[in-house]
């Protein structure tokens, strides 16, 4: 006996009735991929788009099809619903990081004893040798830039070098003269931290950690400056995207500690000119995406002193929040990185070309 036909409207029907339950499984699928998300996170894992899960799932329906369907339309509304799927994931991740403007709306200020970094401050400049070398040359360089307003000294007491002959810094004794002549000058001073075992003593001494480019991807290093309760410089890496940079930020603060300072130097690229490839849309995007404070290290983006004013200029037109820049007595004679480090009469052109934008008087 030959079924009775059913109407259009019958079929039209069942077909609402089966998109509802689709829609629900939909949902039950965003919720859980939503979980699946928060759980990389935890886990500091910040790429979401796995290629061989997603491999694996579509050769499973594959095999599972039974039609009317062809494997080329399933694959293709599968393809669909990964990419809503992950989109989920990363939107829900952006909306739960600390360093999101979506968690945080007002720019973060750091106070480090009266020193002001963000938001409505005025930008401030950071400035120092690349390493610290000696007794003279700290108390030299220190005096002279606390005299023309700068309240912030840098300078290196372990260096990364690319070399394992290069000069590697002065280690202990470097962190003990470089937080001497700070004080004594009325400046914060900043150095870079290299290793988790040596965050305790570089802590003890210095006022803001420095955590490298060369060391933006090494989790255990930011983990331990973010317990170390200390102001931290994060410069972004090599080759580095927004992305990872602000993540990498994510893993010092998710350790209870927001005063995170990011420093764009410049990324590498097949460029031969200049030392690094300076990204300034890197700086409005940073500026937009997180709370935190942006700054520029001049010195390293170029590798050149002549270049050191107009990009100086240009992150502060683009909104950075102060800029880093190696000042020497002799660079001819420094240790390290002689070719990019201003001398005091360089530095005096370089601050002056920046007055107007800096917002504040220069000198005493």
């Amino acid at each position: 006996m030959t079924p009775p036909t059913r109407s259009i409207d019958d079929l039209r029907a069942e077909v609402d009735q089966i998109n509802r339950e689709l829609l629900k499984l939909l949902s039950q699928r965003g919720a859980v991929v939503a979980q699946i998300g928060h759980a990389k996170t935890q886990e500091g894992r910040p790429n979401h788009y796995d290629p061989a899960r997603e491999d694996q799932q579509l050769k499973e329906l594959e095999a599972l099809n039974e039609g009317p369907f062809t494997a080329a339309a399933v694959k293709a509304i599968f393809k669909e619903i990964f990419k809503a799927s992950l989109d989920l994931e990363e939107s829900n991740d952006k909306k739960q990081l600390l360093v999101s403007r979506k968690v945080k709306v007002e720019d973060t200020v750091l106070d480090i004893d009266g020193v002001r970094i963000g938001g409505d401050a005025p930008p401030v400049i950071i400035a120092g040798p690349c390493s610290i070398e000696s007794e003279e040359q700290m108390e030299q360089t220190a005096a002279f830039l606390a005299a023309r307003g700068v309240k912030i000294l840098r300078g290196g007491a372990y260096k990364p070098r690319t070399s394992p002959y290069g000069f590697q810094g002065m280690g202990v004794d470097g962190l003990i003269l470089g937080s001497q002549v700070a004080q004594a000058n009325g400046m914060l001073f900043v150095t870079e931290v290299m290793d988790t075992r040596d965050v305790e003593i570089v802590a003890e001494h210095a006022d803001i950690l420095q955590v490298g480019a060369r060391n933006m991807h090494n989790f255990a290093l930011l983990r331990e400056v973010g317990r170390a309760r200390r102001p931290v410089l994060l410069k972004r890496g090599l080759s580095a995207t927004i992305e990872e940079w602000l993540y990498a930020a994510e893993y010092i603060l998710s350790e209870g500690n927001p005063e995170v300072i990011l420093c764009e130097r410049g990324i590498r690229t097949y460029e031969k000119w200049t030392r690094n490839t300076l990204d300034l849309s890197a700086v409005a995007l940073a500026k937009q995406e997180t709370h935190l404070p942006v700054i520029v290290d001049v010195t390293h983006a170029a590798g050149r002193r002549d270049l050191l004013i107009p990009l100086a200029k240009a992150a502060l037109a683009v909104g950075a929040d102060g800029i880093h820049v190696e000042v020497h007595p002799s660079p001819a004679t420094a240790l390290s990185d002689n070719e990019q480090q201003l001398d005091f009469a360089g530095y005096e052109r370089f601050i002056g070309a920046l007055q107007a934008q800096l917002k504040q008087p220069v000198g005493v």
